[in-house]
């Protein structure tokens, strides 16, 4: 793929990753926790991951063209963002956490991390209507090759913002104890409210 091409499709993925959502709302609320941070991304960037391998394969084109599957995929993502924000709200981050408490729950944030990202049907839109713009088939690059770059820059720049978004939440908020639990609790009504919508949105359609 050419540089011109490169550049110009993360320009555009840069502006969508920028915008905030239910990765946000995730990323925000793991800086609270500290050391939770870099499993919390590990996990949004799984999810991602797992859509970039459906697409090398091709099948994102099968499963976003079936009205039944996005649908079954956006109700399953929207209750579990809704369950996740409501969780957050009932149990609210507490600063200072011990490192082991910590440790101890690294693989149910990371596996929760996967699940906002792998559940939610606009990723699933991305790859298949965002990612065919910048598909050059008669390119010197095979397609699988072209959707695979593609996918690792996305999930590169992903990275990259929810890492910062996190650490500057938890660097922002450290002395502030009030701020925090309020942040955190606007975290938890941000994704009941993300969650929401899809539901609102996926019935009305």
């Amino acid at each position: 793929m050419d540089t011109t091409t490169v550049a110009a499709f993360l320009a555009v993925d840069l502006l969508l990753v920028f915008i905030p959502g239910a990765d946000w709302a995730y990323a925000i609320s793991a800086g609270l926790r500290g050391q939770s941070v870099v499993p919390a991304v590990a996990g949004l960037i799984a999810g991602y991951a797992g859509y970039t391998l459906l697409a090398v394969a091709g099948l994102v084109v099968i499963v976003a063209s079936s009205t039944t599957v996005l649908t079954a995929l956006t109700v399953a993502g929207a209750a579990y963002l809704m369950w996740l924000g409501w969780g957050v709200l009932r149990r609210p981050t507490v600063l200072g956490a011990s490192t082991e408490a910590m440790a101890s729950s690294r693989g149910q944030i990371m596996l929760k991390g996967a699940g906002i990202s792998g559940l939610n049907p606009k990723a699933l839109l991305l790859y298949f209507s965002l990612f065919p713009q910048f598909i050059d088939p008669a390119g010197g690059w095979p397609v699988a090759a072209q959707t695979g770059l593609l996918g690792t820059l996305h999930m590169t720049a992903c990275a990259l913002v929810y890492l910062a978004v996190g650490m500057l939440s938890r660097s922002a908020l450290n002395t502030r104890p009030s701020a925090a639990l309020a942040v955190t609790r606007v975290s938890g009504a941000m994704m009941i409210v993300i969650g929401g919508f899809l539901l609102v949105e996926c019935l009305a359609g």
